[in-house]
């Protein structure tokens, strides 16, 4: 598994939060917000996935990005992931949009450290298909798929008729999971955080 990689950033403004890196947009009706704070939410999950038992990036990032007094322990996480309506324990409550531009930035953060992980993933996704061979072939896809999996069976609430729908479908699931691989590491690139910012407010959860 990978370990903690410090990404200070070189373009922080220096008079203001990072926060101030991504515009202010506006969320406008529950629907946009729900379909943000999913988003938001199977985004971490995904980079859980990729490194087992290493959660506590969250904090590290955050702390590193002064933006620990937005997350400043573990039930502040819990409680600002469960405001994906897709989760077994869903407490109906919205992210502010600082809470929600931490975490986007969070993630963009620790993908960075996992640029090359992620790109092995994608590739051997890629050559799994040109080989019409089962993803499951591929040892490193096998590890990541298989812990995706895991957590969203155990995280998310079988009750939700999209939720239901995944679990019945293995092979969309795995399409979830990788597609959230491809949007992390778009986030890696030149303004990728921007951009990954900017996507979170466009289209829905398919």
């Amino acid at each position: 598994m990978s370990s903690f990689i410090s990404l200070m950033p070189d373009y922080v403004p220096v008079d203001s939060s990072i926060l101030g890196i991504l515009p202010n947009y506006t969320v406008s009706g529950e629907r946009a917000q729900l379909h943000l704070q999913q988003k938001i939410d199977l985004i971490l999950l995904s980079l859980e996935a990729l490194e087992i038992g290493s959660s506590d990036f969250v904090f590290d990032i955050a702390k590193q990005l002064e933006l620990d007094h937005l997350l400043k322990n573990r039930l502040v996480l819990w409680r600002m992931r469960c405001t994906n309506s897709w989760r077994r324990s869903y407490t109906h409550n919205n992210l502010s949009l600082d809470q929600a531009k931490a975490l986007v930035i969070i993630a963009s953060y620790r993908a960075k450290g996992l640029t090359v992980q992620i790109r092995q993933l994608i590739l051997a996704q890629q050559q799994m298909e040109e080989k019409n061979l089962p993803l499951g072939t591929n040892y490193l896809l096998s590890e990541y798929l298989e812990q995706f999996r895991s957590y969203f069976r155990s995280r998310m609430n079988s009750r939700r008729t999209k939720v239901a729908w995944y679990l019945a479908q293995e092979d969309e699931l795995n399409h979830l999971a990788l597609s959230l691989l491809s949007q992390i590491l778009f986030s890696t690139g030149t303004l990728g955080l921007q951009r990954l910012w900017t996507s979170l407010f466009d289209g829905e959860i398919k």
